[in-house]
Parts: structure tokens; sequence; C-alpha cells
């Protein structure tokens, strides 16, 4: 059965191009949705892989319609090709029921694996860097979002230095202790690079 998928980022956008094509591609259900692909939930999505079935056949308009990024897309026609569901994209010439289509998608595929393996070694590198000239980078391990932002904001008031510690503590509803305790993490860390 051919199951075909539209979607449009706004309420003000029109399904009627995708549908059309949709149709005259044979699909027999069409599932609609008018949402953000920058929205991880998308109910629509979730109930068409419910009821897909060995030998279905999900048919987009566009790639783009069906995953907010390509690690996205790739990550569901993976989670089709499990389910032994083929991938069609009208627009993109791409069918994984033929040996092109495979092979397009594998580079794609490959290309993700890439772009991953290069962020990652980036990410060491400037963590090593870093470590090199006396600063941590990323997250201080085991602290929360909130944490965090008591860490920056004691370095922030100790640095103008209107303040005396007890002060600062109390402002910020912590122990004097973990006030020092947060002035040191955040010397050791790179502060400005801190994810709060």
């Amino acid at each position: 059965m051919k199951i075909g998928y539209a979607r449009v980022s706004t309420l003000d956008q029109n399904l009627s191009l995708q549908i059309d094509a949709l149709k005259d591609a044979g699909c027999e259900l069409i599932y609609q949705e008018k949402i953000s692909g920058k929205v991880k939930e998308r109910p629509e999505l979730v109930e068409m892989f419910s009821k897909l079935r060995k030998g279905d056949i999900v048919v987009v308009w566009k790639l783009d319609r069906l995953g907010r990024s390509l690690k996205d897309l790739i990550h569901l026609v993976s989670k089709m090709q499990e389910l032994e569901v083929s991938f069609l994209s009208i627009q993109d010439a791409i069918n994984t029921d033929t040996a092109t289509g495979r092979f397009t998608f594998n580079i794609f595929a490959s290309l993700a694996e890439f772009e991953r393996e290069i962020i990652s070694e980036r990410t060491k590198a400037g963590l090593i860097a870093a470590r090199a000239r006396g600063r941590m980078g990323g997250r201080p391990p085991g602290f929360t979002k909130d944490t965090i932002s008591k860490i920056k904001a004691v370095k922030v008031l100790y640095d103008k230095n209107d303040k005396a510690m007890v002060e600062i503590a109390k402002d910020l509803s912590i122990s004097r202790a973990s006030a020092y305790r947060f002035l040191e993490i955040a010397k050791q860390w790179d502060i400005e690079k801190l994810k709060s």
C-alpha cells in the first residue's frame, strides 16, 4: 500500500500541491500535518509509523517534508527499512525500492556520519586547546542548568567587586561555601561557553 505524508510549516500554508502529487503517485492514504519541521513531536507522522506494515511504500513530495535535518531523515528512513517499508521522494527521485535509490540514500548516511565525526574531532581539539591554556570546556559534569546559572552569577557578582561573598551567597540563596566553590569552578571552566 502506498501511504503519503504531507507537511507544511505554518497554518496559512497550503497542502494542496503536495496532496495532488501524492494522489498522482497512487497514495491510498495520506497523512497531513501543519507543523514546523523543527517541532520534535509530529502526531501525524507518529500515527503513520504506527500503521506501517511490511511491503508498504511511504511517499513524500520532497525530502524536507519528512525530515527536519539529514540526521533526522536518515533515522526515519532507517526505521522504515527495519519495518521492511520502502520510501519514495517524488521531487528528489529517490526510491529505496531501487538499487540507485538505496545507493543515493547510503551516500546521505555516509555524509551524515562523516559530518558527526568532523564535529566530534573539532570539539575534542577545542577541549584539548582549552585545557592547554588552563581552562575547561563544556558543562561541568553533574551540574544542572540552575547550578550553571548560579556559577555564572557568582563570577559576575564577584568580578564587580562591590559585594562581599556572604552577600553574593545570600542574594543567590546558596551557602557561602557553595559561593566560594562556584567561584573556583568558574575560574577552571570557560564560563562564557557554559551552556545553562
